[in-house]
């Protein structure tokens, strides 16, 4: 058995049997990725897939088994040729990043960029997810920093390092009702208009709706959206008053309309990198973190990662005080 069919084995299966599709993937064909499954079931002695004619239908009980040995398999190689490059001081590869849009499109720019500057031979892959997908992707080990944002609760699925504090403005047009407030409107004034928001919110599990549920209010959504700039599109369209991360909005993009704070009661978020346990990550990858973060300290993070340390990460900036030191 071969790495190299161990991947083709993962792909399939993470391609939702599609062995077309996992072989784009992987740069294969489709008949060289279903010449070295075989070869691989051979070796094994047992299908690893249910079949029903030509079409794989599902794993085996078998083929379970060995897709999470396979998956070690794998990551271990990698971390392999990982810590090989490190050691000979290597800076070329490519970084993959899982993320939301609103990381990707408001927050990731700035640091990309300078990773570019210092890294000239490193290709970041940026896969920019909803919210509930991006977690799910590290998982599958197509990822090798996932970067997420919670209310409260620590992320799973590896070492969760906080990277900083934000929270969340409202956004009317000019000309909204809201909008001569002056000040952050309640969750009863809220309440009395449509929401444009993220599409987290149409979760009943949401921190927005359980606020305004535990105030006995109920929120009018009008719509919801994945993308920031959709939403900003949606309110300067009149559908609803929004409410989206502060990273979101910028001064002098969205000059055109009015930014308040939102209600002090809608909890702060904190933005999380993870990484999942025993992932050795190429160097470029601590800068990358250190870009979004200045306040991590480079030998925490890699003795953390590596185990031989208690994480005790220092108390993460809010958004304000972080965005000069990202794009400066």
């Amino acid at each position: 058995m071969t790495l190299t069919q161990l991947r083709y084995f993962i792909a399939i299966v993470d391609a939702g049997l599609n062995i077309t599709q996992a072989a784009e993937k992987v740069h294969a064909t489709q008949p060289g990725i279903s010449k070295q499954l075989k070869a691989l079931e051979d070796e094994l002695g047992f299908l690893l897939f249910q079949r029903k004619g030509r079409s794989l239908e599902s794993l085996t009980e078998a083929g379970t088994v060995v897709l999470a040995h396979a998956r070690r398999a794998v990551a271990e190689a990698g971390n392999i040729r990982a810590f090989a490059a490190n050691q000979r001081g290597e800076a070329v590869g490519t970084l993959q990043l899982a993320t939301t849009h609103t990381q990707a499109r408001f927050v990731l720019p700035a640091a990309i960029a300078a990773l570019n500057r210092q890294y000239p031979r490193v290709g970041v892959q940026l896969q920019s997810l909803a919210d509930n997908e991006v977690l799910p992707q590290l998982a599958r080990g197509e990822a090798d920093i996932a970067i997420v944002s919670s209310v409260g609760t620590v992320p799973a699925g590896g070492h969760a390092i906080p990277l900083y504090r934000w929270r969340r403005l409202v956004l009317v047009p000019k000309a909204h009702p809201l909008a001569g407030l002056g000040r952050a409107p309640t969750l009863a004034e809220l309440a009395a208009h449509p929401l444009v928001s993220y599409h987290s919110t149409s979760h009943p599990e949401s921190s927005l709706r359980r606020v305004f549920s535990e105030a006995g209010l109920a929120p009018k959504v009008a719509m919801t959206a994945h993308d920031a700039d959709l939403i900003k599109t949606y309110v300067r369209a009149g559908l609803g008053v929004g409410i989206l991360a502060e990273m979101a909005v910028s001064a002098v993009a969205d000059a055109d309309l009015v930014a308040l704070p939102a209600p002090p009661v809608l909890p702060e978020c904190t933005a999380w990198a993870v990484v999942p346990k025993e992932r050795v990550l190429r160097r470029y990858a601590f800068d990358l973190l250190r870009q979004i973060a200045p306040q991590l300290d480079r030998h925490d993070l890699q003795r953390v990662l590596a185990g031989h340390q208690e994480a005790a990460w220092p108390t993460p900036p809010g958004w304000a005080e972080l965005s000069q030191a990202i794009t400066n």
